[in-house]
């Protein structure tokens, strides 16, 4: 009989009456409820092709057996099992995706500030003026990696032509402020006030060596 139903549905196939989609059907609704070909095929018929109302079907008709993976199909539990797994799918696929939109958001930020960084720093430049005359103008950007490298030459070199008279400031629309160059006139006056009371200490050394 069940040879009989399949050479029936092979018959059908060749003819076109059954596609593609419809044997796909079939084949999952077996390996889901463990029924034979045939009745999986029936099931369909009487159901319009929904794979989980046959299920229904062939369980109200006594027709399910225990699956591999163990325990029974139940008509009540079978939409809620789907509905859950899907929206497990679903959450596990909008929980990666929004993971790596964030990501990629949080590069895209990253690069936005060093790119802006990048632009401040080549835009405002350090400048050392002696006399009146404009020694060097130096990208800020470059002393920075030059203070980074070479701290403790950079930090030597600052304060020795602090004490030659050489005043810095800045330019730029960023750190030419006043406020900024403010603090660079400040450090030039502490020097100045360095060498006034060792000149003026000196001085007193020597009147007092020629007393």
């Amino acid at each position: 009989m069940f040879t009989d139903s399949v050479a029936t549905i092979q018959t059908q196939l060749e003819k076109g009456y059954i596609n593609m989609t419809e044997l796909e059907k079939v084949e999952k609704l077996r390996e889901k409820a463990n029924v034979s070909f045939a009745e999986a095929k029936e099931a369909l018929d009487k159901t319009g092709g929904d794979i989980l109302d046959a299920l229904i079907y062939l369980e109200k008709n006594g027709k399910v057996t225990e699956p591999a993976g163990g325990g029974f199909f139940s008509g009540a539990d079978m939409p809620v099992q789907a509905e859950t797994v899907t929206s497990s799918t679903k959450s596990t696929g909008s929980t990666s995706g929004g993971s790596g939109e964030e990501f990629a958001d949080l590069m895209k930020r990253f690069g936005a500030f060093c790119l802006k960084m990048f632009n401040k720093g080549i835009s405002n430049h350090l400048v050392a003026r002696k006399d009146g005359q404009q020694l060097f103008s130096c990208p800020v950007l470059i002393v920075i990696l030059l203070a980074i490298f070479f701290f403790w030459i950079i930090g030597l070199l600052f304060v020795i032509s602090l004490f030659c008279g050489v005043r810095y400031h800045f330019t730029g629309d960023d750190l030419g402020r006043d406020s900024v160059n403010s603090v660079m006139d400040g450090a030039t006056n502490v020097v100045n006030d360095v060498k006034r009371t060792f000149a003026d200490s000196v001085n007193k050394t020597e009147n007092t060596d020629k007393e």
